[in-house]
């Protein structure tokens, strides 16, 4: 079948993230968890502590949407949340929240190797370059 969108860098961008979304959410599914809980995850893992609205401009998730994202993981008893000053509120990992989140990044290290060693040799070395360039590339044409 002919593609006639094939050509454009934003569509083919868009088709082989939803592809790989699709492949790294099958991985996870045996954890309970989507893509968006492990990314959530795993940045609190690196940065215990941070708060809501931080994580939320990280993940380019929008404040409404991180609203049920966290209430989904507390009830989980994944995330905890603790007094960080005045107002803000510290996103912390459980300790069933570490384990889970270990079982995430072997599920996430798995996927994008798997997703790496499916590419031509020859293009390995410079994937995540094209890529994290046509991310700034779209961020400064739409910013």
């Amino acid at each position: 079948m002919n593609d006639p969108l094939a050509s454009l860098p934003g569509y083919v961008l868009r088709r082989a993230s939803a592809a790989a979304l699709a492949g790294l959410n099958r991985r996870l599914t045996p954890l309970g968890l989507r893509h968006v809980d492990a990314s959530l995850l795993l940045v609190v893992h690196a940065r215990p502590g941070i708060t809501q609205s931080e994580a939320g401009r990280q993940l380019d998730i929008q404040r409404a949407n991180m609203v049920p994202i966290v209430a989904r993981l507390e009830a989980r008893g994944l995330l905890d949340r603790r007094r960080a000053d005045g107002r803000s509120q510290g996103l912390y990992l459980s300790e069933e929240g570490e384990v889970v989140c270990a079982g995430v990044r072997d599920a996430v290290d798995t996927h994008e190797r798997l997703l790496f060693e499916a590419l031509p040799i020859k293009l390995r070395g410079h994937a995540l370059d094209v890529l994290t360039a046509l991310w700034q590339a779209a961020e400064a044409v739409d910013g």
